[in-house]
């Protein structure tokens, strides 16, 4: 084996040189051949090891097996020990869930900490095997089909191009002794039904089947690229990014001949799981709305609106002259000042003290609004000038109203009302402005 994970790495992990690893072991026997080969090349390890506590006595010896191990190799070891069961009870998680998350956060932990470049892994053939059945039977994307990556960011899986076969013939050559696991034996996990039931009548099927599994894999990962590459370029064509929203061109998205699959690409990094309420948004009315866990994605008129979920509170505010107020992500200053500027900037307006009831009151717009609008005739309600400006359900819910016993004096950032403009005959002149952070 040594000679193919050194021409493995070189090929694909050659940055491993001069790093500092941490390797995951449990004991088993694809951990204890990692570690022993990655110590004859020299490399500087450390191990973690973690008791999950679930075997008793076993996950016990499991743990004084590793610490023999590592004390006759001269590797510093990490160890820690977790309540698994009762961590997948509060958290509402399967065991196996439970202990995946304790772990990897640890190991998160460990490299920050301690300073370890890479995590090392012993994943191997057959685990990546029995990965792809499992998200089969789920349900799931390309990318879920494309087996355990070689590298994800900082953790790293070297053996994945040996079996389990072959890390157990190794083993046994070269007298290595390792760990059993007595649960692997039984069927009671669906990784342990497909391993012991399903995998071995596909390699009876085939006896080459993990070489044309691996073949298999690597065209799924080769298309999984030319799909991302797609994506990629037909979202610079449709997608508008502005601010802190994604606008999704419904016109353009229209004309590509499946639309759904460049959506799922686009949204899925964004926790959303409802994808036929996402698909159907397309030909839905204005004001449909799919949310996930931190985002929401609203059709609005021509556009796809995804941004993130924000909490959203009937809150008001009172201003008084020569006073500050900061709301949200902006402030309204209202200062008394000698004379009106020449002022082209729809953040600043400036309004007759005289006419106003102090404290003004900052609040969010409410059906039935209506304002007399700035350089217009008549009254205009609020919703009515919406439409006419073209406001999205987004900028409807972000906007605010400045009032003056309930009249609206001013639509933040937008039109002032013309029953508080400065006159000749005005005594005293307040200047209102809009300042965003």
């Amino acid at each position: 084996m040594l000679p193919k994970l050194q021409k493995i790495i070189t090929t694909d992990f050659p940055f491993l040189q001069e790093k500092k690893l941490l390797l995951a072991v449990s004991g088993g026997v694809d951990s204890i051949v990692m570690i022993r080969l990655f110590h004859k090349l020299n490399y500087q390890l450390a191990v973690a090891h973690c008791n999950f506590g679930l075997r008793g006595a076993e996950s016990d010896g499991d743990e004084a097996f590793v610490m023999e191990t590592c004390q006759a190799l001269d590797i510093p070891l990490f160890t820690t020990r977790f309540d698994t069961a009762g961590y997948a009870e509060q958290h509402k998680l399967s065991i196996q869930l439970a202990a995946r998350q304790l772990r990897y956060d640890w190991f998160h932990t460990l490299l920050e900490n301690e300073g370890y470049d890479y995590l090392l892994t012993a994943h191997h053939a057959d685990d990546a095997i029995e990965t792809f059945l499992i998200n089969l039977t789920r349900g799931t994307g390309l990318e879920g089909l494309t087996g355990i990556p070689k590298q994800n960011d900082k953790i790293i899986r070297p053996l994945l191009a040996f079996s389990r076969k072959e890390i157990e013939e190794h083993a046994r050559e070269h007298q290595i002794s390792w760990r059993e696991d007595s649960s692997n034996a039984s069927d009671k996990y669906q990784r342990n039904r497909l391993r012991h039931q399903l995998v071995p009548v596909l390699k009876e099927l085939n006896p080459n089947f993990l070489n044309s599994f691996q073949e298999t894999l690597q065209h799924l990962q080769q298309a999984e690229t030319l799909m991302k590459d797609a994506a990629a370029q037909m979202y610079k064509l449709i997608v508008t990014e502005k601010e802190e929203q994604k606008l999704i061109s419904i016109e353009k998205l229209k004309l590509l001949s499946d639309y759904n699959a460049y959506l799922y690409q686009w949204l899925k990094p964004f926790g959303f799981t409802a994808w036929n309420d996402i698909y159907d948004l397309v030909e839905a009315q204005s004001g449909k709305q799919v949310f996930s866990a931190g985002y929401r994605l609203l059709k609005d008129r021509e556009f796809l609106i995804l941004e993130k979920q924000k909490k959203t509170e009937n809150r008001t505010y009172e201003i008084a002259e020569n006073q500050e107020i900061k709301p949200d992500d902006f402030s309204i200053i209202m200062a008394s000042v000698t004379n009106v500027t020449d002022n082209e900037d729809s953040r600043v307006i400036f309004v007759d003290k005289d006419k106003l009831k102090l404290p003004l009151v900052l609040r969010k717009w409410e059906e039935g609004d209506y304002f007399y609008p700035s350089g217009m005739n008549g009254r205009k309600k609020l919703s009515k000038y919406f439409k006419d400006e073209k406001f999205s359900l987004i900028d409807k819910e972000k906007c605010w109203l400045l009032c003056s016993d309930n009249q609206i004096v001013w639509v933040v950032g937008k039109r002032s009302d013309r029953r508080f403009k400065v006159e000749p005959i005005t005594k005293t002149i307040i200047k209102i402005e809009l300042r965003l952070w």
